[in-house]
């Protein structure tokens, strides 16, 4: 292949297919075979077609927008993380566009397409074939739901693993001997590293985390609630501690057990994760770890100015939680909320 740029007709011509067909592929249009497209769009990879969606010679000009490629904003968490971003984003004269979407398509057009002049990914659906394109495209990226490192790649992470291991290592010093965990999402990362980062510690112990004590809450209010309720209907002995994979869940864990007779922190301990605002004005208020993220979406803008000023190259950047103690949790056998108990603990 020749240095020459690549053009939609040489998409177009290596594909056998029409412009016009070339251009509903890249943009997502529905009114293709699923075959075509594929064939299309593997094509144009092959091709190292970059689309243009802006015009000529786009990459030579700055759009002063930033990115935040995400697939939903539900929940505190992601409210919390897109502001403090947009915040961050001022600050440096740029605005944010955040783009909601499961198309993995859609989202690289805009990114190769130069439609913004870096991005912020939390997205699942870009995968490992998508980060080597923007890579070998030199797109600024900093993502936050992985760790990849490149010349224009960084990511600013929590550590999942650290924090189940914090979750445990705190249940057990209260000494609790039988646990539950609340599961999160079946595919987020984090969800997946603190329930590993739990079991191990738990391990260690000489503890086995039982399968049926793994209870689905999918980052949920609602689903925790329901889910803490069908398994306290079934008979099966009370866990001691529960460590939910974060406060929303706890939230609706602790619920389940009051709206059930169960005394919190008296019977069952709680520990959430996160430390979003609800967490402390619910009662009992929820013992959590504090994930900090204002602290995420600020430094993950920090660095992709750094990417996009071409100041620096990537760097993975790991921030670790700690424990905010509150009224869910207790000594093994009390009544008096741990945070209340803390000098005894640590005598």
């Amino acid at each position: 292949m020749t240095s020459r740029k690549v053009t939609i007709k040489d998409v177009a011509r290596e594909a056998g297919v029409s412009i016009s067909t070339v251009s509903n592929a890249l943009n997502g249009v529905d009114v293709l075979h699923p075959f075509t497209k594929q064939h299309i769009l593997e094509v144009a990879e092959r091709l190292h077609y970059v689309p243009n969606l802006n015009g000529r010679n786009l990459k030579s000009q700055a759009t002063k927008v930033i990115g935040l490629f995400i697939t939903c904003l539900t929940g505190s968490y992601h409210g919390m993380l897109a502001d403090s971003i947009y915040k961050c984003c001022q600050t440096y004269g740029y605005e944010l566009n955040i783009f909601i979407s499961d198309k993995v398509d859609n989202a690289m057009i805009n990114l190769l397409g130069h439609r913004v002049d870096g991005a912020i990914i939390m997205n699942k659906f870009i995968k490992d074939r998508e980060v080597k394109l923007l890579s070998e495209n030199d797109i600024p990226v900093v993502f936050i739901d992985r760790k990849e490192k490149g010349k224009y790649l960084s990511s600013v992470v929590f550590d999942p693993y650290y924090e189940g291991e914090l979750a445990g290592k705190y249940l057990l010093k209260l000494g609790h001997t039988t646990f539950a965990y609340i599961y999160g999402s079946g595919n987020s990362f984090d969800n997946i590293e603190r329930l590993k980062g739990f079991q191990d510690t738990l391990g260690k112990s000489g503890i086995t985390l039982a399968d049926d004590y793994i209870l689905q809450g999918k980052f949920e209010k609602n689903t925790a609630y329901h889910s803490v309720s069908e398994f306290i209907e079934s008979g099966k002995p009370l866990p001691e501690a529960i460590f939910a994979s974060n406060d929303l869940s706890a939230i609706g864990t602790i619920e389940a057990f009051l709206d059930k007779g169960i005394k919190i922190p008296d019977q069952v301990n709680i520990i959430g994760c996160d430390d979003i605002e609800i967490s402390q004005l619910v009662r009992p208020s929820v013992t959590t770890i504090r994930t900090s993220f204002e602290e995420q979406g600020s430094l993950a803008v920090e660095y992709l100015m750094r990417l996009i000023k071409k100041e620096e190259t990537g760097k993975i950047e790991v921030l670790q939680g700690r424990i905010i103690e509150r009224e869910s949790t207790c000594i093994r056998g009390g009544k008096t909320p741990m945070h209340k108990k803390h000098l005894q603990l640590n005598s």
